[in-house]
């Protein structure tokens, strides 16, 4: 699927992104990863998540720490688990499995990145500002227009 790559070498792309200064402090950077969803139904985009990261040089457990917080489709969960994460100090927050974990995480920082995967429009969804901002990421926004049989 092209959008899990494209979201994958952005993840790749904020992870580049820290500063040098902070590679050089700290042994191993912490990315969160907050989600929507459950790790049952996202194994196979954990997978490629996890494997852009090494293409990146950044193997988790060796210099890269992930921190997980999963709703489980209980989605009133997600602004306490995207605080949890700034309050980590998380080096970037990884949100995925619908628009309401960017938009949690987004509500939470305007400071620490945020690398986001939605299926909608992410200005009117408010992810992301312009100009400016700490999101960014990926969309598939598609439009089904039927055509009436004449």
């Amino acid at each position: 699927m092209s959008s899990r790559r494209d979201f994958i070498t952005l993840i790749g792309g904020a992870a580049a992104m820290w500063p040098l200064g902070a590679r050089g402090q700290q042994a191993e950077q912490v990315i969160g990863f907050l989600s929507a969803r459950s790790p049952g139904d996202s194994a196979d985009p954990l997978a490629g998540f996890r494997r852009g990261l090494k293409e990146g040089g950044f193997v988790e457990g060796q210099n890269v720490v992930i921190e997980f917080r999963w709703a489980n489709g209980e989605y009133g969960r997600l602004p306490e688990m995207a605080a949890e994460l700034v309050r980590r100090q998380v080096n970037v927050i990884a949100a995925v499995g619908g628009e309401l974990s960017g938009v949690a995480a987004k509500r939470a920082t305007n400071i620490i990145p945020i690398a986001f995967a939605t299926g909608s429009d992410p200005i009117k969804g408010a992810l992301v500002d312009r100009p400016g901002g700490n999101a960014t990421g990926v969309t598939t926004l598609t439009n089904f227009c039927p055509v009436a049989a004449i």
